[in-house]
């Protein structure tokens, strides 16, 4: 019997090495794998970092042109509003036609140049669309009923304006012809016009063929240096 057990003995030893080994191995391992853990934290961490600085340089960015728009926009306001001041004398100064629709236009963009709820960008297009208006008056021929006069003079009359080089007016019932004296700043009745006045009536409506025509037109100023 105990040579049966000695001779089983290095045999029990041989299978149990291996269990033993892995036993031993297993401290390693596990260094190993805690190793790569932490250089896959490592990893993870700088990668964080990195990010964590992308995104403060944007903020920086970001607040940068913050301050950048607004310095802007305090820069354009004064320049809007002068621009919208400039407009309202030109129309107060200009040829007195279409006065309540130019007039209202100018209110209109005044109001909204103090609205906080409205954007610079639209502030200024709305000047720009306002400023083009007002240049298509000067290259375009109109006809459109109004009031002339104030009070008892007051009156309806048909307007025949040409650009802005020449504003006449005839009655209702064709009794008066006139035209504005640039010059003068005033209305002239001058019932020599009234063929010519018409015929731009009638051209303007589109009832005939564009041709000459023969209008009062301010006198030509002597320039001075």
């Amino acid at each position: 019997m105990r040579r049966t057990m000695k001779a089983l003995l290095p045999i029990a030893l041989a299978l149990a090495a291996p269990a033993l080994a892995q036993q031993q191995d297993d401290p390693a391992g596990r260094y190993a794998q805690a190793m790569s853990d932490t250089a896959s934290l490592e990893r993870f961490i700088r990668q964080q970092e990195e990010q964590v600085r992308s995104q403060e340089a944007e903020v920086a960015s970001l607040e940068r042109q913050l301050v950048e728009i607004e310095t802007t926009n305090r820069q354009v306001q004064p320049l809007m509003d002068q621009m919208v001041n400039t407009l309202a004398r030109f129309v107060e100064l200009d040829v007195p036609f279409l006065l309540d629709i130019r007039t209202k236009r100018v209110r209109e963009l005044q109001d909204t140049m103090s609205r906080s709820d409205v954007t610079v960008s639209e502030k200024y297009r709305l000047i720009l669309e306002a400023y083009q208006t007002e240049l298509d008056y000067g290259r375009t021929l109109e006809a459109y009923e109004g009031r002339l006069g104030t009070g008892a003079d007051a009156r309806t009359v048909e307007f025949a304006r040409l650009g802005r080089v020449s504003l006449m007016y005839r009655t209702i019932d064709g009794s008066e012809t006139g035209y504005w004296d640039a010059s003068q700043k005033t209305w002239v009745v001058d019932d020599s016009y009234r063929a010519k006045v018409e015929e731009a009536l009638r051209v303007a409506r589109g009832d005939g063929a564009p041709e000459l025509l023969i209008v009062p037109v301010p006198v030509p100023q002597e320039v001075r240096s």
